[in-house]
C-alpha cells in the first residue's frame, strides 16, 4: 500500500509548494503529485494539516543523547539510543561522533557502528571520529592525554574498508599532508578541527584533501588582519563545507552572520555537537571522569569550557532563522541538503524528490516536529 502525505508545506527542490501530495512507496518517495490525482486518492491518506514537510535532518557531529555518551560505551545499544534520542527532534541521519580516546576505544566504536550499519540500526550514516590527533594548544574539552600523530597501523585502520560514511577530525599541523592524502584516498571524509595551524600550513591540507571544518570558530586560529588563520581559509575556500553550532553560546550571531555571508552558499552546515542530555531528564553527564551540568542551555565544566552542546536539530534550524535571521528553507536546507552533499548522499538524501529516501519531518510554525519518517517508516 501507498502512503501519501497531503496537506503539507512541503519544501521541495524548487521551493516551497501547498498543492502537492508526497506519494511514499517503501523507502523512497515515489512522487509528488497534486492532491486530485488517483494514485493519492488510492493511496493510505496522512492528512498533515498544514504542517511543513521538510527532508529529514542530518547531523555530522553527534556525541550523545538520550542520557547515552558514545565514549562511554561505545556500542550497538547506544548508537540505537542516540539516533532515538535525536529523531524526536527531525534528525533521521546521523554520524556517532567519538571525542578523543584510547586507540582500543577507537577500535570499539568503529566495530560498533560497523555491526549497527549491518542491523540496520535507524539513521545511522556512519562514524565520525573528532580526535586524537588534534593539538594541544586548541583542545577544548579534549583530554590531551590521548592527542597523539596517527602512525602506519592507525592510518591502516582507518583507511580500511568499511560500511557507511567515516569521517575523522585532525589538526592538519599534527598530521603531516600525505597521511590526510591517504585517508582521502581512501574514502575517508577529513576535517580540520581543533587546530593551532596557520593559514598556510591549512591552504596545504585543503590541497591534501581536507573536506571541511568542525565547528567554524571553536577550536582554531581566528581571522585576523594579517593572518587569517584557520578561520581565513575555511571562509576563502569555495569548495569545503564548514559545520557551524547555531546555540547562541559557541559563536556570537554576528560572527555566524559573517561567516554565511562570506562562505559559498550550500557549504554550511548546522551540527549539534550534541551531548547525553539532549532527549533525556538529567542535566548532567560525565566527561573525561568530570561531571558536567546543563546550565542555562549550556554544557562546560567548572572552569567554563565548553563541553559539547544541548542543542537539538529543530532548535538549529530554528535558531538559525529567530538568531541569525536566515529565510526558513535556507536554515533547512543546511540542516539536511547541504550535510548530504557534504557526506557524498546528495543524489539520496536531504532531497524531498521522487526516487529519494523517506527521510522526512513535520514541523509546526514554532519549529515542533509533529511526525518524521524514516525510510518511509512513520514515527
Amino acid at each position: 500500500m501507498l502512503t501519501a502525505l497531503t496537506h503539507a508545506r512541503v519544501l521541495t527542490p524548487d521551493g516551497w509548494r501547498d498543492d502537492l501530495a508526497v506519494l511514499l512507496d517503501g523507502e523512497r518517495i515515489a512522487e509528488l503529485l497534486p492532491p486530485s490525482d488517483p494514485r493519492v486518492r488510492d493511496a493510505q491518506r496522512q492528512d498533515l494539516a498544514g504542517a511543513m514537510l521538510l527532508p529529514g535532518f542530518i547531523d555530522v557531529q553527534v556525541n550523545g543523547g538520550g542520557g547515552v555518551l558514545f565514549n562511554e560505551a561505545p556500542t550497538v545499544e547506544t548508537i540505537r539510543r542516540i539516533g532515538a534520542a535525536h529523531r524526536r527532534y527531525g534528525t533521521t541521519g546521523f554520524l556517532p561522533t567519538l571525542i578523543s580516546d584510547r586507540v582500543e576505544v577507537m577500535r570499539e566504536a568503529l566495530a560498533a557502528v560497523e555491526q549497527a550499519l549491518a542491523e540496520g540500526v535507524p539513521g545511522l550514516l556512519g562514524i565520525h571520529l573528532e580526535g586524537p590527533y588534534l593539538a594541544p594548544a586548541r583542545k577544548g574539552v579534549h583530554d590531551a592525554k590521548y592527542f597523539h600523530v596517527p602512525g602506519a597501523d592507525e592510518l591502516a585502520l582507518l583507511c580500511a574498508p568499511h560500511r557507511g560514511i567515516r569521517l575523522v577530525t585532525l589538526a592538519p599541523d599534527r598530521v603531516p599532508p600525505a597521511s590526510i592524502r591517504a585517508l582521502a584516498a581512501a574514502g575517508v571524509i577529513v576535517c580540520a578541527g581543533h587546530t593551532a595551524a596557520d593559514y598556510e600550513t591549512t591552504r596545504a591540507a585543503l590541497d591534501a584533501g581536507v573536506r571541511g571544518f568542525t565547528h567554524l570558530f571553536n577550536a582554531m586560529t581566528p581571522f585576523g588582519s594579517r593572518e587569517p588563520g584557520v578561520v581565513g581559509a575555511a571562509l576563502e575556500d569555495a569548495a569545503s563545507w564548514c559545520g557551524i553550532i547555531v546555540d547562541g553560546h559557541h559563536v556570537h550571531p554576528a560572527s555566524l552572520r559573517v561567516a554565511i555571508a562570506a562562505k559559498a552558499r550550500g557549504r554550511m552546515l548546522l551540527v549539534t555537537d550534541a551531548m547525553p542530555p539532549v532527549g533525556a531528564d538529567r542535566p548532567d553527564y560525565v566527561l573525561n571522569g568530570e561531571t558536567i551540568t546543563v546550565k542555562d542551555g549550556i554544557c562546560q565544566t567548572a572552569s567554563g569550557v565548553l563541553a559539547g552542546s544541548a542543542l537539538d536539530m529543530a532548535g538549529a534550524v530554528r535558531n538559525t532563522v529567530q538568531m541569525l535571521g536566515l529565510p526558513l528553507d535556507e536554515a533547512v536546507h543546511m540542516a539536511s541538503t547541504w550535510p548530504a552533499e557534504f557526506l557524498g548522499l546528495g543524489a539520496s538524501h536531504g532531497r524531498i524528490a521522487a526516487g529519494c529516501r523517506a527521510d522526512l519531518v513535520a514541523m509546526d510554525d514554532d519549529f515542533h516536529v509533529r511526525a518524521s519518517w524514516l525510510g518511509g517508516s512513520g514515527l
